[in-house]
């Protein structure tokens, strides 16, 4: 019998009726003869809400009891999902992450998955249930509770999957699948049939919120397929596996990010040793910096740009003066901006499509504060009030008339 994992995201499960849609869709699954592995988020706002309530009662709440409160989100739906199911007549049974065998690394708030011990979720598909697990979050060596950071439902539900060796993981979501851009700023966006793992990597990483980048890594490295596709809907999203169809279309998404921060290092040593001592602090500052370009000239040292979001602006600041006061350089930080990311094919090798982008930008009136490319992405960093224009223009000319973005 062929084992599918599902994944119900906070929108999918944010009211008792679409709980109760879940389950009669998870049920119907089922009667097709699927063992099935249900991964669920928390319902609607209910994280942000726990959240809140902790910052109400302490400025700083101790990380340890951050996790204990979060994971009671993510509790009530799995139980109440599971309720469901089996008042339709369909046995199921709920676990938390520590009873499904989730073993993490001991970094509270932003643990890492480190197994998989996965004999009790084994009985209970023997025995011929629906597995309901709870995302986000799992248990140490040490036995203490822990959450696994944004994204960790879908990284939850690629474990799982791994772990089993499922057929697919789908990630069920408000939306139909993977759009060439948000449809709440571009309506004419399109749906994407299919992507390959880098692609997706590259949509997720650069602010497409259907699936975490952390999810995509690991199915990527797992060769797990990925279905994104609607809670509410029958018809098929966007496979994500390791080949996708190739378009005539070199650009085949645009994802973006406000609210972002841009520091610019100026006198870093050129060597990796520098860079590579930095971004381990912050890692372990939990800050999620990206590199956006390296640069070393013989009058300048090194040149560092790295772009994060401003709610990990004060750590990054942190991290990167620390780093630099070993090396007498300096810094520089924007707040307030976005980044906005063509996905796609050979886009390296395609001057006019750098040509055409710049383009579009000079043409909107949006100044670049920065810009890099590679062979799947051409990104931007431009005025944050911009990003919406942005993506609207940069899908108008490569995704709606693709007059440049051929290959």
């Amino acid at each position: 019998m062929e084992l599918t994992v599902q994944k119900y995201g906070g929108s999918s499960l944010a009211t008792v009726e679409q709980i109760v849609h879940i389950a009669e869709r998870v049920v119907e699954a089922k009667a097709k003869g699927n063992d099935l592995i249900v991964v669920v988020s928390a319902m609607g706002d209910t994280t942000e809400e726990l959240f809140e309530l902790a910052t109400t009662i302490s400025k700083n709440p101790a990380s340890r009891e951050l996790d204990m409160l979060l994971t009671a989100g993510e509790r009530i739906s799995m139980a109440l999902l599971s309720m469901a199911i089996n008042d339709r007549g369909c046995e199921a049974i709920s676990f938390t992450g520590s009873q499904s065998g989730i073993i993490t690394d001991s970094k509270h708030t932003r643990a890492r998955i480190v197994d998989v011990k996965a004999s009790r979720i084994s009985e209970e598909l023997n025995n011929d249930r629906v597995v309901i697990v709870a995302g986000f979050q799992g248990v140490s060596s040490s036995k203490e509770v822990t959450t696994l950071g944004r994204g960790g439902s879908d990284t939850t539900a690629v474990a799982l999957a791994s772990a089993f060796r499922a057929k697919e993981c789908e990630i069920f979501t408000d939306v139909e699948g993977v759009f060439s851009a948000d449809p709440r700023i571009v309506p004419q966006a399109k749906k994407i049939d299919s992507l390959s793992y880098e692609e997706m990597l590259e949509l997720a990483a650069a602010g497409a919120g259907v699936v975490h980048h952390s999810a995509v890594e690991l199915a990527s490295r797992y060769d797990i397929p990925l279905h994104v596709r609607s809670s509410f809907s029958r018809e098929r999203g966007t496979t994500v596996t390791s080949t996708s169809v190739t378009e005539a279309k070199c650009v085949k998404g645009i994802a973006h990010t406000k609210g972002m921060v841009l520091a610019t290092l100026h006198g870093m040593a050129s060597g990796g040793e520098a860079a590579s001592s930095l971004f381990r602090e912050l890692e372990e500052a939990g800050v999620e910096a990206r590199l956006f370009s390296k640069s070393s000239l013989p009058s300048q040292g090194g040149v560092l740009l790295l772009v994060a979001p401003e709610s990990d602006g004060e750590r990054l600041k942190e991290a990167c003066e620390l780093s630099l006061s070993e090396q007498g350089g300096t810094m520089e930080l924007l707040s307030g901006v976005g980044l906005v990311t063509l996905v796609g094919s050979n886009l390296l090798w395609t001057a006019r499509v750098c040509s055409d982008a710049f383009a579009v930008l000079a043409s909107a009136g949006i100044d670049t504060h920065a810009a890099s490319c590679s062979a799947t992405t051409l990104s931007y960093v431009i005025p944050g009030e911009k990003t919406e224009e942005a993506v609207r223009e940069f899908h108008r000319v490569f995704i709606e008339e693709g007059s440049a973005a051929r290959l």
